[in-house]
């Protein structure tokens, strides 16, 4: 999916293209997560819809639940979901930052080598 650094550094237009294939992965990723936080809530913890996208809403963006939980099945999902989301943050931000990292290291290669 990357060049290989004996390959000459991808022109902008395919690396705009890149970046937006990286970004659209990312995206699908985290509207994954969200159904499947906005699921466990709903079905549950008994959360109305709204109510269950807010809650996985705010612990996929890391700023915690609203609602308070009854049940130990709710409490029990809002644990595995809370640390799930942590690895949803950081694969998507090393998903957003892979093509520009490489793109820049790729560059520090090509300049080294003469290319």
């Amino acid at each position: 999916m990357l060049e290989l650094k004996h390959e000459p550094v991808l022109p902008i237009r395919q690396f705009v293209g890149r970046l937006l294939g990286f970004t659209a992965a990312a995206l699908l990723l985290v509207v994954i997560a969200l159904g499947i936080g906005v699921g466990g809530y709903y079905w549950i913890a008994g959360l109305g819809f709204v109510d269950a996208l807010l809650n996985a809403s705010m612990i996929l963006g890391g700023m915690g639940p609203v609602d308070p939980l009854r049940g130990d099945a709710a409490k029990l999902f809002a644990s595995v979901y809370a640390l799930f989301s942590g690895l949803v943050f950081l694969t998507v931000a090393a998903m957003l930052f892979t093509p520009l990292v490489h793109r820049m290291l790729h560059r520090f290669h090509v300049d080294e080598t003469g290319q």
